[in-house]
Formats: C-alpha cells, sequence, structure tokens
C-alpha cells in the first residue's frame, strides 16, 4: 500500500507539474529570425507605415518567437525585379515585390495594372485585388506563400503644363513605371520614357523628359512638387497603379509550428491588403494636400471627362486580352471579376493606421539630406494655382475638369 501511494503522488506531482513544464518549453522555444527584403527606403512610408507596423504586430502575438528584421533599399543585394525569386529561393523569408517588374511573367495579376481598371483609392484596389488573388492567382504565386496582394495609390499625371484633355498630351515625353502605363501614353499620344524613378529629376531638369505618371506618395522622395508644377488627377479609377505581393518562401512558412502559422494567417490576406492599401492612401492625401497648399493646379478629370481617356486607352485593354486568349486565358471573365471586386469595396471605408511601438530594425542609414517624406509645413509659394486656357476639343471641359485648391477629391 506504502508502495502504491508513493506511486499515486509521483504521478499527480507530474501530472499538476506537466503545464508548467509546457510553459518552460514554450517560452524556452528559440526565436525564429526572419529577414523581409524589399527596395524601398527606409524613410519611405511603404516602409515605415506598413512593413515596420506588420512586422512589430507578428512579433507581438507571437510573445517575441518571430522576429523580423527588414532590409529596406535592396541592402541584401540583387536588383529589385529579382525580389520575388529571392524569396522563393529561400535567399530571403520574405520579400516585398512588384510584379510588374518581370513583364508578362505574371499576366493574371496584371490586369490590375490597365488603364482605368484600378480604383481610384490603393484600399479599394487592395481589398479588390486580395479577394481576386485567393480566386485567380494561386497558380501563378505557386512558388511562394503568399501574405498578401495589394495596390499603390492612384497615377497621377505630373507635368511642366497642364494637362486637362487628350489632345493636350500629344508629344509630351513621360516617364512610365509600368508597360501597361506605357502603352496607354502611347495610346494618348504621348511618348512613353522608361527610366529608374532615381533618375527623373535629373531628366526632369535637363528636359529629357516632361513629366511622369507616379502615384502621389513618390512625389516627396523625387521632389516632383518642385520640378512640376501642375498635376491631373482622376475621379473614381486610376490612369495606372503598381501592383505588390508580400511573399514569404514556402519552407520557412511551412517550417512553423501551428499556433506560429496562426500568427501569420491573421495577419495576412484582406486585413494586411488593407492595412497597405490604408497606407497608400493616407500618403497621398497627405502629399496631395501639400501640393495645393504651395499653390500648385491639381485637376481632377470628373467621369464624364474620364470617359474619352478610357475610349482612347481601350486598344491598351484589347491587346492584353488577346494575348490571354494566346494563353487560353479566360481574360473576359477575369476583368469582370476584377470590376464586380472593385464595386464590392468602392464604399468601404479607409480603417485607422495601425501605428505600434516602433523598435529598432535593420534600417539603411538615410542620406545627409534625407526628411520626412511629407514635410509638416509646406513651403510658402507665391503661385496660385491656375487652370490651362480650353483648347478647342469635343471634351466637355468646364462641366468634367475639377481644378483644386483644397483636398475635395469626388470618390
Amino acid at each position: 500500500m506504502r508502495l502504491a501511494r508513493r506511486t499515486f503522488l509521483g504521478l499527480a506531482t507530474a501530472a499538476v507539474a506537466a503545464p508548467a513544464v509546457s510553459r518552460w518549453a514554450r517560452a524556452d522555444a528559440p526565436q525564429l529570425t526572419f529577414k523581409l527584403h524589399h527596395f524601398f527606403s527606409s524613410v519611405s512610408c511603404g516602409h515605415d507605415r506598413f512593413l515596420a507596423p506588420w512586422a512589430r504586430k507578428i512579433e507581438a502575438e507571437s510573445a517575441g518567437r518571430i522576429r523580423i528584421d527588414i532590409f529596406p533599399s535592396m541592402q541584401l543585394g540583387g536588383r529589385p525585379a529579382q525580389l520575388f525569386d529571392q524569396a522563393r529561393d529561400g535567399l530571403v523569408d520574405i520579400a516585398w515585390a512588384a510584379p510588374s517588374r518581370t513583364p508578362g511573367r505574371f499576366p493574371r495579376i496584371e490586369l490590375f495594372e490597365l488603364p482605368f481598371v484600378p480604383a481610384r483609392r490603393a484600399f479599394v484596389s487592395s481589398k479588390a485585388i486580395e479577394d481576386y488573388a485567393a480566386a485567380n492567382l494561386k497558380d501563378e504565386f505557386r512558388e511562394v506563400h503568399p501574405i498578401c496582394f495589394s495596390c499603390t495609390d492612384c497615377g497621377v499625371v505630373h507635368a511642366n503644363r497642364p494637362i486637362r484633355i487628350i489632345e493636350e498630351c500629344k508629344g509630351l515625353r513621360l516617364q512610365v513605371q509600368t508597360r501597361f502605363a506605357g502603352e496607354a501614353v502611347r495610346a494618348l499620344g504621348a511618348r512613353a520614357v522608361a527610366m529608374p524613378s532615381a533618375e527623373l529629376p535629373a531628366a526632369i531638369a535637363r528636359r529629357v523628359v516632361d513629366g511622369c505618371i507616379d502615384p502621389w506618395h513618390m512625389a516627396p522622395a523625387l521632389k516632383l512638387y518642385d520640378l512640376l508644377r501642375t498635376h491631373t488627377d482622376f475621379a473614381e479609377s486610376s490612369l495606372s497603379t503598381m501592383t505588390f505581393v508580400l511573399a514569404m518562401n514556402k519552407a520557412a512558412y511551412d517550417r512553423l509550428p501551428p499556433d506560429l502559422k496562426t500568427v501569420i494567417d491573421n495577419n495576412s490576406g484582406q486585413f494586411a491588403a488593407g492595412m497597405a492599401g490604408a497606407m497608400w492612401d493616407a500618403a497621398a492625401a497627405a502629399v496631395a494636400d501639400m501640393v495645393v497648399r504651395r499653390g500648385d493646379a491639381i485637376m481632377t478629370l470628373l467621369p464624364e471627362a474620364v470617359a474619352h481617356w478610357r475610349t482612347a486607352t481601350a486598344p491598351v485593354i484589347a491587346a492584353w486580352l488577346k494575348q490571354m486568349t494566346a494563353r487560353k486565358i479566360d481574360g473576359e471573365r477575369l476583368l469582370a471579376s476584377a470590376g464586380a471586386l472593385m464595386a464590392k469595396y468602392a464604399n468601404e471605408p479607409e480603417p485607422q493606421p495601425l501605428q505600434p511601438p516602433r523598435p529598432a530594425v535593420a534600417t539603411d542609414p538615410p542620406p545627409p539630406h534625407a526628411k520626412a517624406e511629407i514635410p509638416a509645413t509646406p513651403t510658402p509659394n507665391a503661385v496660385t494655382p491656375s487652370v490651362a486656357p480650353q483648347s478647342p476639343a469635343a471634351e466637355p471641359v468646364p462641366a468634367s475638369v475639377a481644378p483644386r485648391q483644397e483636398l475635395n477629391i469626388p470618390l
């Protein structure tokens, strides 16, 4: 009996101690460190207001068992076009890549970069592309574990003279970032010039180009508001955008224990896509507001005017559809799906930005001239907003062009 009692007490003690042992084992679990690589600078809104808060949230929800070191400005080597392959091959654990950097490789996602397909708000386009990806992009991105897809804010025509109607585009040399933006520019009668964004300010100063099609968030880094004083925006839809995928190496994800996979999953999909889209929109609104306060002219083309631009760039979409047919892809179905998803999220309000505490991350030292991306106090400027005289054309300019003296964009 005494032996049995001792045996029972030993088993009971072990049972009581088991949860504590489990907790100790969990606390002693090795920290998993992931490298996240991207091509934006450490002072960009994408790094500071999306990737860094997202990474810190992962770390907090994993109780420190996951650490994400962020390497901006291609610090780990390679070119921006190689980021997807770096994540696929395990050279990095996570990469924020732009699929259109390798034109034609991801044809289904490039649909969102066609002229006037994306919504004006990055939040809407990002939510839509995330749903679209779940239904249509699993094959294209099967080599990685996609965390989320997103689209940048709307492409704006920044130029050295006012652009309100298509005829005023004739002969302009405009820098573009994507192949479909280039095709749209040519359809509008202008000349598309492809060059790295870093070379754009010098090209404008030397009059190599007359302007560019770039989202608002890029204006501070390139100082576009100092070089180009007129800006043409589009209501409801966007002339161009750039798609992004936050891609994780499949093996790195598969090695995670179930509870840490849940942490990643809870911060993936629509949550992360909406977070990225809201970040782009917040940056765009702040930059546009600053530009207006400086006295520059921002002209927003309302839907009746945009209809003429849609018609002019329709051959770009027709050519894409033809390419899809050649690949045995139902492009019409994909286009209709994207349109339906844009409508689904069109009236969804922007979420509040996520701003958890910001511990140190692996960043590049800012250059001596680096400033905050959006100055707190706009630079005074004596130039007042102006509207170009009406050119003889069939487009209903006075009714459809909204020169803005304050940020008041119809959505």
